[in-house]
């Protein structure tokens, strides 16, 4: 298959405007200093197989009872009090180099500043997704994800617009649109804007114009969470974004051959395409954590033993599948600058697949949950014992700065458009993180928050090299 026409790296995401505690424990080793940790280099096994173009309970993560690591969390769904918490007086930290050369046509400077910067999370136990300015720090809107409060939202993933899906845990995906000026006053059939402004203003369920649309899948999935958006492609006529894509998978817990993998219209949120994969057995839990890379593949992993690494092709929808290192227990997932995809683990070790080499690379002793890449080719990692980021360099696989964090939980981590990592506990907080200068702030206002996918969309801008031109 061959590679789409990239726009530089820089010519990143949220640019439309331009237009116009686990019971396992952390290795005792991983002390914090610069290690140089040799990866343990095994190969995998592989199977194949094609797509068909076919047109209650158990969500299991982090709540009490179920098998997850890492504890209950706080659980109590009490507000945090919004405010900022920081050791940090600096400004916005730039180091995301523009390329002056870079082409976009007629829709304007590109490749400077971003526009705009969000961060999503999802506040599971009150069905909700809450948006944070990445600059202020202030929470500028707050939406349901379903009709009821029982949807259990998880992972997000932001396209290159600026906007996001939320996979509901308990099924479903919600579309939310980032900049007022976007959305459709006329939505919920009444004219002028209603939409949220912050997190005391959550409006009631079909009331909030900026909730583009929520897509319903088969009541007999009792799981899904996997969930990336594809890079979609510029129209250099009209200055949008065309051809955004929803991938997805879900599948009814402990039977055998119901694990599906879906892809929604990014417009509408209707099905595009819906095919089986009989191949894997989906546990519990069946997909977990999802991804694309470079060519809007999308890869996805699966939680139970026994664990499964899958790639789906954009274009035909053939899919191969791998074991995972058995010794490693999957949960955080990402598709790196390479195309490769990574696990974060919280046992035996983290891990990197090469699908050049057909080769896993695990990190012995270095556990956690969440990860995402920077603009320098560190792998950023949500360590749990204690909570923190670890940098892992993804070319040589040697571990780096260990910045630890005062909180007690641990789920996700992202990167934004300022250069900044973030870090999402499970009690009420998102961290920014200020890596270089190994300070950070925080934004306290958040509810039983649950997230660890790529919640910002630097991880598709990082993967998709910007919007691709058509």
């Amino acid at each position: 298959m061959s590679k789409r026409s990239l726009l530089p790296l820089t010519c990143c995401a949220l640019l439309l405007a331009a237009c116009g505690g686990s019971g396992n424990q952390d290795s005792s080793s991983a002390d914090g200093a610069n290690s140089a940790a040799e990866g343990i280099t095994t190969n995998s096994t592989n199977e194949t197989g094609d797509g068909t173009n076919d047109n209650g309970t158990g969500d299991g993560d982090g709540d009490s009872g179920d098998t997850d690591p890492g504890g209950d969390g706080d659980g109590d769904g009490d507000p945090g009090d919004g405010d900022t918490d920081t050791n940090d007086d600096g400004g916005v930290k730039f180091d995301i180099e523009a390329t002056p050369d870079a082409s976009m046509g007629g829709c304007g400077d590109m490749g400077m500043e971003p526009e705009f910067s969000y961060i999503w999370v999802a506040n599971s136990g009150e069905g909700t997704i809450s948006k944070v300015n990445t600059q202020t720090l202030e929470e500028e809107g707050r939406y349901r994800t379903r009709s009821d409060a029982g949807g259990s939202p998880s992972r997000t993933s932001v396209n290159l617009s600026g906007d996001v899906a939320v996979a509901n845990r308990t099924g479903g995906v919600t579309k939310v649109i980032a900049l007022p000026e976007n959305c459709d006053e006329m939505t919920n059939g009444q004219p002028g804007l209603q939409t949220s402004s912050g997190k005391d203003d959550v409006l009631a369920w079909g009331e909030d114009d900026c909730i583009a649309w929520y897509t319903a899948v088969d009541p007999n999935y009792t799981s899904q969470r996997p969930l990336a958006w594809t890079s979609g492609l510029l129209n250099p006529n009209t200055c949008e974004v065309e051809d955004q894509y929803v991938w997805s998978t879900a599948s009814a817990s402990n039977q055998p051959g119901s694990l599906n993998v879906m892809r929604l219209d990014g417009t509408d949120g209707s099905f595009e395409t819906e095919f089986p994969i009989p191949e894997i057995s989906p546990g519990y839990f069946g997909g977990y954590g999802g991804a694309v890379d470079s060519e809007n593949d999308y890869w996805f992993i699966t939680y139970d033993s026994p664990r499964k690494l899958v790639q789906v092709d954009f274009e035909d929808l053939g899919y191969e599948i791998w074991d995972v290192p058995q010794s490693v227990c999957s949960y955080g997932f990402t598709v790196d600058s390479l195309d490769r995809p990574w696990i974060g683990a919280y046992c035996d070790g983290t891990t990197m697949f090469d699908p050049e080499t057909d080769q896993w690379t695990t990190i012995p002793g270095l556990l956690g949950y969440g990860l995402q890449e920077d603009a320098n080719q560190t792998m950023w990692l949500g360590t749990y014992n204690p909570p923190g980021i670890r940098a892992i360099d993804i070319n040589t696989m040697e571990v780096g700065k260990w910045i630890q964090l005062p909180t007690n939980s641990s789920r996700g981590v992202s990167v934004d458009f300022y250069g900044y990592v973030w870090f999402v506990d499970m009690q009420n907080s998102a961290w920014r993180v200020d890596t270089e200068a190994e300070t950070w702030d925080s934004y306290a206002g958040l509810n039983s928050p649950y997230t660890y996918s790529d919640m910002t969309g630097w991880g598709l801008n990082l993967a998709s090299g910007g919007i691709p031109q058509g």
